[in-house]
């Protein structure tokens, strides 16, 4: 019989093992999880622990990184691993803002809105009588161990972990449940938001029809689910990779009840835009990959204690903020764009994303490199693309758009300005901005206080026209034309 010492937070955990086994193994049978963004290919790093003892010898891109990966190490003895602290556990975005609401609630004392992000988990807890949020946590999504996006996790759903990935997020909610409230106040009814692929994950379907072309899915809820022992309400999606995340957060932009043109966003791993016209609700999705959330970037990291936040231009040098003013330990979504922004305005980036030296530094050890450039390019190539497909899809124009609604946690961080210098977002549009916050669990929030909204979500849903991007030849192009850094829109 073998150990495993494992340090975290000041503490050691004894781990026995009886064989060989891989690093990561151990620690997800023993509770520890990492992020694996590559899905535990060993390309991004993201993964990568100190580690000593009885294992194998590190490979070339643990070599590179100068740690082992725990995707990658295999241990055959006695060993020691160093994990990172909670201290620099992420700040998650739970802020929905102001809500107004006629309580007609959803039978039950306390209840909880929850959003299943594919990166983070979010929880609000409500006095049901009286409409009052009495409780909010929040933690990273533990499926992120799997993979970084949908469909990694879909990938590993159909190896044999949809039963390990739906227990993952179950236990995850009820955590937060016990960190948000206390025994007495624990929710006895739910509603929970998600993207499509998240909720069949939360339900045990497997997700086999959303992995193949025409991604049809076989539900799209709107129903009851039977969470373990507390009843729940899964809100409607409006399409395979449209979930209900967004409809919840149409709900709470109120957008559809206006007749003026207006465009919501919610920027993320999984790039979700719905564009009111006319009575018609057009939506669609585009896959930007986890760069604006930090992972697969060099240097990237989420919303931590020291991670970047803010880049700007200063007397002709990079100025740089940090979370809680910490020392700089990487960037995060919202660093990165400013980055790559001043970069661009400084000279150091040129349109064609090229870097003028070898690395762009930020900070003592935060630095940018070209492989990064290129990643920031294919993401708010496949955003703007999707936001112009869009709009033409419909027979408008940017300039028709009265509000531009920008949703979710990277969202609510997001420079404008930045965003608008490199071509993210159309130029012009801050004065027609609203940043909803966390809309998706304030949609949620919503339904929980006022049941009667379960007709508007179902109204919402129906009016949706899905606009396809896969094999759209005026998305493609459009993409193609959107690689430059710049505006043009």
């Amino acid at each position: 019989m073998f150990e495993l010492t494992v340090w975290k937070n000041g503490s050691a955990h004894k781990i026995p093992f009886e064989k060989e086994a891989l690093l990561d193994t151990i620690l997800q049978k023993a509770g520890f999880s990492l992020p694996h963004p590559c899905g535990g290919h060993g390309n991004c790093g993201k993964c990568a622990v100190e580690l000593s003892g009885a294992v194998s010898k590190p490979n070339e891109q643990e070599r590179k990184v100068g740690k082992r990966l725990s995707c990658q190490a295999v241990i055959f003895g006695d060993a020691t691993v160093f994990l990172p602290d909670d201290g620099r556990a992420m700040n998650i975005e739970t802020e929905t803002g102001t809500q107004t609401v006629s309580l007609q609630p959803m039978s039950g004392k306390y209840g909880a809105a929850v959003d299943i992000g594919t990166t983070t988990i979010a929880l609000k807890v409500f006095d049901l009588e009286t409409g009052q949020c009495i409780g909010t946590a929040a933690a990273l999504n533990p499926q992120t161990a799997e993979a970084a996006d949908v469909m990694g996790r879909i990938e590993a759903a159909m190896g044999g972990k949809l039963s390990q990935l739906q227990d993952e997020v179950t236990q995850c909610i009820q955590g937060l449940m016990r960190k948000a409230v206390s025994e007495e106040k624990q929710p006895d009814v739910l509603a929970i938001t998600g993207n499509t692929t998240m909720l069949y994950l939360l339900c045990g379907i497997n997700p086999e029809s959303l992995s193949h072309a025409p991604f049809l899915a076989e539900t799209l809820f709107d129903t009851d689910f039977s969470f373990p022992g507390i009843p729940a309400y899964l809100p409607p999606c409006m399409n395979a990779f449209v979930g209900a995340d967004i409809t919840c957060a149409v709900l709470a932009s109120g957008m559809c009840s206006r007749e003026e043109t207006s465009l919501l966003c919610d920027i993320g791993t999984n790039g979700e835009i719905a564009l009111w016209k006319d009575g018609a609700l057009y939506v669609t999705s585009t896959a930007a990959g986890p760069a604006f959330e930090g992972a697969g970037i060099s240097c990237g990291c989420g919303s931590i204690s020291g991670a970047i936040d803010r880049v700007w231009l200063k007397d002709g040098k990079l100025q740089i903020h940090t979370i809680h003013e910490a020392k700089a330990v990487g960037v995060c979504g919202s660093g990165l764009i400013d980055a790559v922004a001043a970069g661009l305005k400084s000279g150091e980036i040129d349109e064609t994303g090229a870097l003028e030296d070898d690395e762009l530094s930020l900070a003592e050890g935060v630095a940018l490199e070209q492989k990064d450039i290129r990643s920031v390019q294919l993401a708010k190539a496949a955003i703007a693309a999707g936001i112009e497909t869009l709009l033409e899809t419909a027979g408008t124009a940017i300039e028709e758009v009265k509000t531009l609604y920008i949703t979710g946690g990277f969202g609510s961080h997001l420079n404008v300005e930045s965003a608008m210098e490199i071509g993210l977002l159309p130029r012009g549009i801050e004065g027609r901005t609203q940043v909803l916050g966390n809309a998706a669990l304030a949609g949620t929030a919503r339904v929980l206080l006022d049941q009667r909204e379960k007709r508007e979500l179902s109204r919402i849903a129906g009016l949706s026209r899905h606009v396809n991007l896969g094999g759209n030849a005026m998305f493609n192009e459009k993409y193609v034309d959107n690689m430059l850094l710049g505006n043009d829109f």
